[in-house]
Formats: structure tokens, C-alpha cells, sequence
């Protein structure tokens, strides 16, 4: 469950950063988003992989 508290703060973080990128053009922002969501891709697999190790041992 904490990776997925991890996901969900990571992705309040990088909604600014997606905001100004978007809608402002500030590519130093995407520059942010980007790494953000390689992030966000990582703590996903991981998640992927408790849930997949929980659901395999019940």
C-alpha cells in the first residue's frame, strides 16, 4: 500500500509541471514531467509486482 501512496503524491507533484508545460509552454517543465513520469512508471511495476505477490499467496 505504500507504493501506491508514493504513485498517488508523485502524481500531485507532477500536475503543476504537466500544467505549466501544457498550458504555458515552459519546457523546463517538460523536462520535469518527463523525469516524473519515468518515475511514476517504476513505482508502478513495483506496485504491479506486490499485488501480483499478494494475490499469488491467498
Amino acid at each position: 500500500m505504500e507504493n501506491f501512496k508514493q504513485i498517488k503524491t508523485l502524481i500531485s507533484q507532477i500536475e503543476v509541471d504537466a500544467d505549466k508545460f501544457y498550458n504555458r509552454g515552459n519546457s523546463a517543465a517538460g523536462t520535469r514531467l518527463r523525469k516524473g513520469m519515468l518515475a511514476l512508471r517504476v513505482l508502478a511495476n513495483q506496485q504491479r509486482k506486490e499485488v501480483t505477490a499478494i494475490k499469488n499467496n491467498k
